[in-house]
């Protein structure tokens, strides 16, 4: 983080890397919650550690394209994987799949598996600049 010179801007999220990776979790969410609509077995089975896995994934996903640090790989991991949780937990509701009661519990979930996902994309974004000998 040098300085920046007049005129530049320097924000803690960057928000084209952000709607990225929320359209990426937004999709893979909707695809299960739409697949759990037609084949019950996803509803028992896949939708909880599934979901948690498409946020976690969402938030390492803007990490390792950001690489700006913990907390703003955090910060924007936990807004991505929430975000894309409670789009796809509002359509199981409204499918009739899940009970309304899911709907905060879940996305509060997302939101935390979403900001681990953030620590360890930035983690990774760590361990490349070491190998490559960045430092």
């Amino acid at each position: 983080m040098g300085s920046k010179g007049a005129g530049e801007e320097w924000t803690v999220i960057d928000l084209r890397i952000l709607l990225r990776a929320f359209i990426v979790g937004a999709v893979l969410q909707v695809f299960m919650f739409l697949l759990g609509h037609f084949v019950p077995w996803v509803v028992l089975h896949v939708f909880e550690f599934g979901g948690m896995m498409i946020s976690a994934t969402a938030g390492y996903l803007y990490a390792m394209d950001s690489g700006k640090g913990y907390f703003p790989g955090a910060t924007a991991g936990a807004i991505a994987g929430g975000g894309c949780a409670l789009l796809g937990i509002s359509l199981s509701v409204a499918l009739g799949d899940v009970a309304d009661r899911v709907i905060p519990f879940g996305t509060a979930v997302c939101v935390l598996t979403g900001a681990v996902g953030g620590l360890f994309g930035q983690m990774a974004v760590k361990w490349r600049a070491f190998e490559n000998g960045q430092r």
